[in-house]
């Protein structure tokens, strides 16, 4: 047994796997941060904190000694928590092919738009700088018109490039301007999607949780996120109608490079 306690919920083998095929599924949507910077881990439950190489002064223990104290980004827990029907875990044993786990998804949805947000905005609360309030680079506007888009990405493409940042470049957007661009085609019928990709050279993910978008390098080694616990599922409690669980992941973020993130915002 370990601190999920998963062997004390009256769930069997069966539910399990469908609980945790359902969370996966969800959150190989949400997860946008994960898929432009660097993943370090799983390390581990007791994986408590990342050493920073540096050190602060501080005023030594006695008379004639000089002390230093090593200095670390602590990993910040983070869950969500729902619960599951055990009508529905019952017929789920019985084959059910279509289990009820509303909750679920709305607690996956929780915690993934948390780790976004603690990605591209920062977590003040936890010590965590985000990549928008990082950025050395002002931000750029574009407009209301999606005509404006391919401009302000491919601005954000070339202060990259004079920076001397390598691509290819991801670009993260948010939900509202997502659907406007792939929705949209440009003079000439060609999608306005492919010309994103076209300038960046990476993908153009979907990001909710994030206020406007971020242009960055994928050559990696500028944007760590660490895990020790990834986001995993563990049991609560459970009374005679309902099992309350909850979706937990322990984590931290560094930024190496600020230069090699541009924001873009809208000028509306």
């Amino acid at each position: 047994m370990n601190h999920l306690h998963r062997d004390l919920a009256p769930i069997t083998d069966t539910g399990w796997d469908l609980i945790d095929d359902e969370a996966k599924t969800r959150l190989t949507t949400y997860l946008a941060a994960r898929k432009l910077v660097d993943f370090e881990g799983p390390h581990g439950w007791s994986h408590s904190a990342t050493n920073l190489g540096r050190i602060a002064t501080i005023s030594g223990p006695s008379e004639g000694v000089a002390a230093a104290q090593r200095k670390v980004l602590p990993l910040v827990e983070l869950r969500a928590e729902f619960k599951v029907s055990r009508v529905e875990l019952d017929d789920a044993d019985r084959g059910a092919p279509d289990p009820d786990f509303e909750e679920l998804d709305e607690a996956v949805r929780q915690i993934a738009i948390g780790e976004n947000v603690t990605v591209f905005h920062g977590y003040q609360a936890a010590g965590i700088r985000g990549i928008t309030e990082s950025t050395s680079h002002a931000p750029i506007k574009y407009g209301t018109d999606v005509a404006t888009y391919p401009s302000a990405v491919a601005q954000a493409v070339d202060v990259l490039r004079q920076s001397g940042i390598d691509g290819p470049y991801g670009l993260a957007i948010c939900p509202t301007t997502y659907t406007r661009i792939v929705e949209t085609a440009e003079h000439g019928g060609h999608l306005l999607l492919d010309h994103l990709l076209k300038i960046l050279g990476g993908p153009l993910v979907w990001s909710p949780g994030l206020d406007g978008g971020v242009v960055l390098s994928l050559r990696g080694g500028d944007f760590i996120l660490e895990s020790g616990q990834d986001l995993s599922i563990g049991y609560l409690d459970h009374d005679a109608d309902v099992v309350r669980l909850y979706v937990e992941e322990s984590l931290n973020f560094r930024i190496l490079e600020p230069d090699a993130a541009v924001a873009i915002h809208s000028g509306a």
